[in-house]
């Protein structure tokens, strides 16, 4: 069983889905090149106006004056394909881009699995919608035949494959990809659907033709296996949003920065990883580029691995507000620098258990709007002397895979800054030693050695546990007890 999702307007759409909806009433098109440029598509306020498409841009500006133009994208649009197909990868294991405008997915297996096919096309339809893009879904038992089918916007599923000869015999034969030679001579003799094509003597076509159009009926009816390159998600994001106006503001591109973390999200699910570092790039105007205009770059670091949209965009919208546009803004790109792998979680028996609750951790926020030097956190040092077994590091530096471990003997939570006499108290209230003495020597190579005998020891008043020592070095004649640390 497979599912043709057809995205009959996605030049438009690479475009149009960086705007806002209380922005969308203004006319918007999409242009071709050359030098009688033509309007390749357009949203519904500019047909509205009159523009249709294959009309020459200067008379579409006489019907909109206020028209805003972006030339087509290929490139964008191909990007696009990738990205849907990175998010039907969450439905199922094979999925195929069939350019210019389509991507297949094979749903046998899914269907199960999401409550069968009513509920699996309905997640398909509104999650296409989610990411921006209009469209057109149908389901044959052949990926060919689906393909055909969703060109003739022939959304009723086929699930039979003994249906599908009278569900294809109308469609034009212009759907199926064949050369433009064959399209003129097969309807100068009379055939223009796919069913009169098909009545046609094989080994005629095949001397006529050539064996492609044969293939492809074939393929389509299930006659012949159709093997389909299957989809594999880049190791790395990189998305990139066209703006379909320069934006002045960072509030302007919030909606577009969304649209992005939603991207992010489907190829980490996809690739079942969490991101641990990003980087947000805002270009700017081309003229200025021209000019030597650098874009703005903005990293930052998460604290754990995390995919879940609404924690991404809440750490970007973080961020966001902390940068000043040196210029109007036109493209954004956001991309994966480091990624980890994303630990599952179990799913619960009641309704409303496997909600995702967004809840951005406090060292995140932090670092979105302080900045990642500005957060720091102790680690674990390989080191015997107690006040230098730990260090600091910026909150965006990568621990080591194996860090140091703790000592096999007891340690307190809390060590002082500078190890703190205790010869008067212990002479007016004596402390109960529980554990020790423990030797600590080393130190000798840098100047700072040190020779210790440390005990746990209980307070005369018992209401603490502290980590006392007597410095070895002094003699053990002599009462040198010092406070090195207190147990929680």
């Amino acid at each position: 069983m497979w599912t043709c999702l057809l995205f009959p307007s996605l030049p438009l759409d690479v475009f149009a889905r960086a705007l806002a909806p209380a922005d969308s009433a203004r006319p918007f098109a999409v242009a071709s090149g050359g030098h009688h440029p033509r309007i390749v598509a357009a949203n519904a306020a500019a047909r509205a106006a009159g523009i249709r498409d294959g009309q020459l841009v200067s008379g579409a500006l006489a019907l909109a004056p206020d028209l805003v133009l972006r030339h087509r994208n290929v490139d964008a649009e191909a990007h696009a394909l990738a990205q849907i197909a990175t998010w039907a990868s969450t439905f199922t294991p094979m999925t195929s881009i069939a350019p210019p405008h389509a991507v297949l997915a094979d749903i046998d297996g899914s269907l199960r699995l999401f409550g069968g096919l009513r509920r699996l096309v309905a997640r398909f339809t509104a999650g296409a919608s989610a990411l921006g893009y209009t469209s057109r879904l149908a389901i044959a038992p052949t990926a060919e035949a689906a393909l055909l089918l969703a060109r003739a916007a022939h959304t009723a599923p086929v699930r039979d494959p003994a249906d599908l000869p009278a569900a294809l015999a109308r469609l034009p034969l212009t759907f199926v990809d064949l050369p433009e030679a064959t399209y003129l001579t097969l309807r100068d003799a009379g055939i223009t659907t796919f069913g009169e094509a098909t009545a046609l003597p094989r080994d005629g076509v095949v001397r006529r033709f050539g064996g492609d159009l044969v293939a492809r009926i074939d393929r389509a009816l299930g006659r012949v296996p159709d093997p389909r390159a299957p989809f594999v998600p880049p190791p790395r994001f990189t998305g990139r949003l066209e703006l379909p106006a320069p934006a002045q503001d960072v509030e302007a591109l919030s909606f577009g920065v969304q649209r992005l973390v939603r991207d992010l999200a489907d190829w980490l699910l996809a690739r079942g990883l969490g991101v641990t570092r990003l980087t947000l790039t805002l270009a700017h105007e081309r003229y200025l580029r021209a000019r030597g205009q650098s874009p703005t770059v903005a990293p930052f670091a998460l604290g754990a691995p995390a995919r879940t949209t609404g924690h991404l965009l809440g750490v970007l919208r973080e961020r966001l507000v902390r940068i000043a546009l040196p210029a109007p803004v036109e493209s954004i790109m956001l991309a994966s620098d480091e990624v980890a792998p994303f630990a599952g979680k179990n799913l619960g028996l009641l309704p409303d258990a496997d909600l995702d609750r967004v809840e951005i951790p406090l060292v995140d926020r932090l670092r979105a709007r302080l900045g990642d030097e500005a957060i720091g956190r102790l680690v674990l040092h390989a080191e015997h002397r107690p006040e230098r077994a730990m260090r600091t590091v910026s909150g965006h530096a990568v621990l080591p895979i194996a860090p140091a471990s703790l000592p096999p003997a007891l340690r307190p939570l809390w060590l002082l800054a500078e190890p703190q006499p205790l010869g008067d108290v212990l002479e007016r209230t004596p402390w109960i030693l529980r554990d020790g003495p423990e030797r600590i020597e080393s130190g000798w190579w840098d100047g700072g050695d040190i020779r210790r005998d440390y005990f746990v020891a209980d307070t005369a008043d018992g209401k603490a546990t502290v980590w006392i020592y007597r410095d070895a070095r002094r003699g053990l004649d002599r009462d040198d007890w010092f406070l090195h640390g207190v147990f929680a």
